[in-house]
């Protein structure tokens, strides 16, 4: 599966090499077999298997009506955290992602996942999202190519921390 992801600075669409470990509800988490490489892995999955998950490249999967304290303490363990978008108009992972920034100072890949438009991207990577798994329906060169649309940022955000107000020089005319 292909994704947008910040490699060497620049987004780039990639192959995801995370492989997605999102059980069922009911399913019985310690028997539950954990593949080779990277994981991308619930919430729950890694509540109940975390000791043997701390060593491997993972990354934990967060719903929008999870909270982030169950992984604060394990952020230095983490590459990825990837945040959800049940539905377009939710807007919880957009807090996440910035708490997760900002607050937490997390460096590892942060993934928009789940219902995401190529409309919303640009703000999202203003949160501190900077990889993102569109909608199966949407094209991603488009996508990409939507992140060059705004050139000037007004208000402060975690990739700019000044408002437009105070980097831009003034000169009083005579």
């Amino acid at each position: 599966m292909q994704i947008i992801e910040k490699q060497d600075g620049d987004l780039r669409i990639t192959e995801d090499k995370f492989r997605k470990l999102i059980p069922e509800e009911d399913a019985d988490l310690a028997a539950l077999e954990l593949p080779d490489g990277p994981l991308l892995v619930s919430l729950g999955l890694w509540r109940a298997r975390r000791d043997e998950l701390l060593d491997r490249d993972v990354g934990v999967f967060v719903e929008a009506e999870e909270r982030l304290d169950e992984i604060v303490d394990d952020l230095e363990h983490l590459s990825l955290i990837a945040l959800d978008f049940p539905h377009f108009r939710d807007g919880r992972s957009y807090s996440k992602a910035r708490l997760l920034r900002e607050r937490y100072d997390f460096g590892g890949q942060i993934r928009a996942v789940g219902d995401v438009h190529h409309d919303q991207l640009f703000f999202m990577r203003r949160c501190g999202f900077d990889a993102f798994d569109l909608a199966e329906d949407f094209d991603l060169e488009e996508a990409l190519q939507g992140f060059e649309k705004y050139s000037v940022n007004y208000q402060p955000a975690v990739d700019e921390e000044k408002p437009l107000f105070r980097r831009v020089r003034r000169s009083i005319p005579e």
